[in-house]
């Protein structure tokens, strides 16, 4: 076999496996079938009425050009399926067209939660235009949390949610966003990039961070995990950790960019439990 034959076969053995792999992701594409992922959390501090409150997590939601609206309405009426204490939104709403936000933002005002829905930004949000994207949501009733918090108050028991600023191209300030918390009160942080844990967890008052940011990687491959990561998002890629004192979870989001698929990593909602450490 002469070099010009070897390297016709190898080409073509080459194409062969790339037709074959792309079929096989788009025959076992996950994009279009989100998930619950219930969470158990033991949070530090928690008062006795907090005990079993539940709490969802959605994040990264991307509306067009690839996820679209009939994926975000599922996703709205499986989480009010499970009739949640509060809802929680980690970023990063739209993805090329920044007028699509206001086509989310009623969708998102269709969730239904005991103690409402709060939301912060993420990156893309200030890539496209932040203060149209909040205006949109506050509108819709969907308050951002931008360096801010309130406290969540179940009988006598209350808990602080705090949402910082975007990390990668905001202006995060823990300082500021914890102002207002109530003395030993728990706090649940709202930060879309997961890595920035390392950071905050040396605070000492974050029991539980919530972040998404990753989308898990969209493509996960059997034994070697995702294939492409984001910056700050490179570390805690997905699912539950422990960060010295304080627990994070990286959600996995429910839209798409760059790859239109999923494999082995189904749009997340996921459902925080909370009981007394």
């Amino acid at each position: 076999m002469n070099r010009r034959e070897f390297l016709k076969i190898g080409g073509l053995a080459l194409g062969g496996g790339l037709l074959t792999a792309t079929s096989h992701l788009a025959i076992n594409d996950e994009a279009q079938n989100p998930v619950v992922d219930r969470v158990p959390v033991r949070i530090k501090n928690l008062h006795p009425a907090l005990e079993n409150f539940t709490m969802l997590q959605m994040s990264d939601l991307h509306l067009y050009p690839m996820t679209q609206p009939s994926l975000i309405k599922k996703s709205v009426d499986l989480a009010n399926s499970l009739h949640p204490d509060l809802v929680v939104l980690t970023g990063d709403y739209v993805w090329q067209d920044l007028e699509a936000i206001h086509e989310l933002a009623p969708l998102l005002a269709g969730l239904d939660a005991k103690h409402g829905v709060f939301s912060t930004l993420g990156n893309h949000d200030y890539w496209l235009d932040a203060g149209v994207i909040t205006e949109a949501m506050e509108k819709a009733g969907l308050p951002v949390l931008v360096n801010q918090g309130i406290s969540i108050q179940q009988g006598r028991g209350s808990f602080f949610l705090a949402g910082l600023d975007d990390g990668w191209s905001g202006r995060p300030d823990l300082n500021a966003t914890l102002e207002r918390m109530k003395n030993g009160e728990p706090v649940v942080l709202l930060c879309h990039e997961p890595d920035l844990a390392d950071r905050y967890t040396h605070d000492g008052r974050v029991s539980l961070q919530l972040s998404g940011h990753t989308h898990g990687g969209q493509i996960r491959v059997p034994g070697l995990g995702a294939m492409i990561l984001p910056y700050l998002g490179r570390k805690y890629d997905l699912g539950l950790y422990k960060v010295g004192d304080m627990l994070l979870y990286t959600n996995r989001g429910i839209g798409v960019i760059s790859e239109p698929v999923r494999y082995n990593c189904p749009p997340e909602i996921t459902q925080f439990v909370f009981s007394r450490a």
